[in-house]
Order: C-alpha cells, then structure tokens, then sequence
C-alpha cells in the first residue's frame, strides 16, 4: 500500500509512477512560486497530485492530496523544510487553540506537510489558521462498528479514547531540532461523521474517504480499498498510524482586510 493507493492510484513501481506523471501531466494548472513552480492535477474524485517543477524546468518530485471537507483550527508556530525537495515543506501546528495566537492554549502539537508549500505567503509566527487536513492510511488502519467493539479491542496498555491523537512523527525530536526534522505522522482514533467509496475517474479504481471527528478537530481519512475489511458505518471508529498532508485554507490577515475594504 501506499499514500497514491489510498486516492485512487495503485502504483508498484517507478515505471507505475512515470506513467502516472504522464498521464496527469497535460490536466494541470501551473502554481508559480519563488522556488520554481507546482503543477496541481485535481481530479473529480477529491484526488490531488502535486508535481514540482524546479526554477530550470525540470521535475524534482510530487506529492499527493486529498481535497476533503474536514475544518479545523490550528496555530501555526513554526514551518519545516525537507531535505527531498526544495519545494517540500510543511508546518509545526498546535491543535484547537482556545486563545489567539496562542500555542499554549491549544491540546497538543502535530505535524502536517503542505503540498504547494512555498505558495503560503511568510507567516508571523504563532499565527492561528484553519486547515483542511487529510490522513493518509497505512498497513495498520482498522474500522470497528462501535465504541465498546474499538475498546475491547484493546488488550494492552496503554488503552486509548475512542477519539485520541497521538502525534508520533514527533517522538525523538524537538521541535527547534533542525537536524531531524519532525515526521507529519500521527496515530489517531476518531468517529466516522461521514463515508464515502470513491472512484478516482483517472484510474477506475476505487478508494474510501472518511470524515472523522477526533480529538482536536475534524480530519478528512483516505483509505486503499484493500485496507477496509469491515463494512464501515456511520458513528463506529477507526484508527491507525497515518501520513498527514493538509492546506491552509484561511487568508492572511492583511488580504482579508483588503478584500473587505474593496
């Protein structure tokens, strides 16, 4: 399995990806940014693919999106930049702040990449922001019917709540370490608001999306059909160790004061 799977794209191997690329190439729009630019494929299905183009034309990676309802509240504290490309990147968020700008009053810190990265205009941080964040499954994602059937599931400790985020790409790392920078991998359980079998119109293939209430906040959850072995149902829980991927979806301050004035 893989993050492409979960939107729709069963890939195997580099030749799978390169036909990927080309395949998508000529439905894009361009996203011009300092750093080069970013070619955005969305497809019907809520799927996205993030191709990254250097400041000399030349393709340096991509990275997948899923554009899903999920809202939620975030202050932002600092940005991360990744060695793989220069074009990736992401932020160190504190959830569900109850105060302004102001880390200290939210439940607990993440870390989410951003797939057109160096198009987010420069931040004064801490800065509170709403996101739509999507969670990639892996290998270990589970679906239970009920609350009783997720808790009696459980049979080592620690035993966690029916709606808990464990932020576990932080673990080992601070968050002024630049050496190893924080991983946006977190292990989440939350209740499915919403469900939905997805066919990603590219590729014919098919794949779920979750709405799911957690703690902290709503987050979108996208899912390889073969990782779903249980029927899911509206109020059971899921959970598992995910990849994090999420846009800003509110405006700088500044832009909201011009718009409002114009």
């Amino acid at each position: 399995m893989s993050n492409l799977s979960d939107i729709g794209f069963p890939v195997q191997s580099e030749q799978d990806v390169n036909v990927l690329i080309t395949e998508t190439i000529n439905r894009v729009e361009s996203i011009r940014c300092p750093q080069g630019f970013y070619l955005r494929f969305a497809d019907a299905s809520g799927a996205e693919i993030y191709l990254q183009g250097s400041i000399n034309q030349e393709l340096v990676g991509f990275n997948p999106h899923f554009d899903g309802k999920s809202k939620r509240l975030v202050c932002l504290t600092r940005a991360i930049e990744r060695d793989s490309s220069e074009l990736d990147g992401g932020f160190y968020a504190w959830a569900n702040p109850r105060e302004e700008n102001n880390p200290e009053s939210c439940e607990y810190p993440f870390v989410f990449d951003v797939p057109d990265f160096r198009t987010i205009e420069q931040i004064d941080f801490p800065k509170n922001r709403e996101i739509q964040l999507t969670a990639f499954a892996s290998n270990d994602f589970k679906i239970y019917q009920s609350e009783q059937d997720y808790y009696a599931a459980q049979t080592n400790e620690p035993k966690f709540a029916a709606k808990s985020f464990v932020p576990s790409g932080l673990f080992a790392v601070g968050e002024t370490d630049d050496d190893i920078p924080p991983r946006p991998v977190g292990v989440f359980a939350g209740e499915i608001k919403e469900f939905e079998l997805k066919t990603n119109e590219l590729s014919k293939e098919k794949f779920y999306s979750f709405l799911v209430e957690t703690l902290g906040g709503e987050i979108d959850v996208v899912a390889d059909v073969k990782l779903v072995s249980d029927e899911p149902k509206i109020g059971g829980i899921l959970s598992g160790q995910f990849w994090l991927s999420g846009r800003i979806i509110s405006l700088p301050e500044e832009k909201e004061i011009t718009d409002s004035v114009n």
